[in-house]
């Protein structure tokens, strides 16, 4: 029993000290814009979006993007995102986030773009950083880009 008290101890001790480490990258009320491309079965897309930090762990922001391909595609979307950073207790020049996607993308007809990703960023300044993000559902997969907080 004692070595079960130790261990939930520990665990809280360490989520504590977690906890006061991670800084978020952008704070409420921060906003940032990312550009880039993309690669999926669909063809190349190019993207660019924002980000608006309603609380020191979410963002929530727009997503626009043309698909290069044999047919020329446009989509648009909103995003939600959560960022493990003071959760995990990394520091703010490094971002790591899950989120989820909703909106279209046309072609030949409207399709429904509904997916997850997961992704990081690497600031190499106060103000611009390098984003690699995977994806999952209807859209594209893996994209690569800049951001640059404003």
């Amino acid at each position: 029993m004692k070595k079960i008290t130790f261990l939930i101890g520990l665990f809280f001790i360490t989520v504590a000290m977690m906890e006061q480490e991670g800084a978020a990258p952008l704070s409420k009320g921060g906003k940032q814009l990312n550009f880039g491309l993309g690669f999926s079965g669909r063809g190349l897309p190019v993207y660019a979006g924002m980000d608006f930090a309603f609380h020191n762990d979410w963002t929530d922001g727009p997503v626009v993007k043309v698909v290069i391909d044999d047919e020329f595609g446009f989509g648009a979307l909103g995003r939600v995102d959560y960022h493990w950073n003071r959760l995990i207790g990394i520091p703010s020049n490094w971002d790591f986030y899950l989120g989820a996607s909703l909106g279209f993308i046309s072609g030949n007809d409207f399709d429904l773009d509904l997916g997850l990703q997961l992704g990081g960023r690497w600031y190499w300044s106060e103000k611009w950083g390098l984003n690699l993000e995977f994806g999952g559902g209807t859209g594209y997969g893996t994209s690569i880009g800049v951001s640059m907080k404003m």
